[in-house]
């Protein structure tokens, strides 16, 4: 799983957090996709993985 720093994420928390706890963690050799709007965000963003093989 993928956490976002910076990102307002409105009606995608369920995208945003630690494994086990939002949404299961990320397969190695697997892919998912995230999709939310950052419309009208501005300033950083940037994200880091929960789980160490990401």
């Amino acid at each position: 799983t993928v956490h976002w720093h910076g990102v307002r994420q409105l009606r995608t928390g369920w995208a945003d957090g630690p494994a086990y706890i939002t949404q299961c963690p990320i397969q190695p050799g697997q892919s998912y996709l995230y999709n939310f709007t950052l419309a009208g965000q501005r300033g950083t963003l940037l994200w880091h993985a929960h789980i160490s093989w990401l």
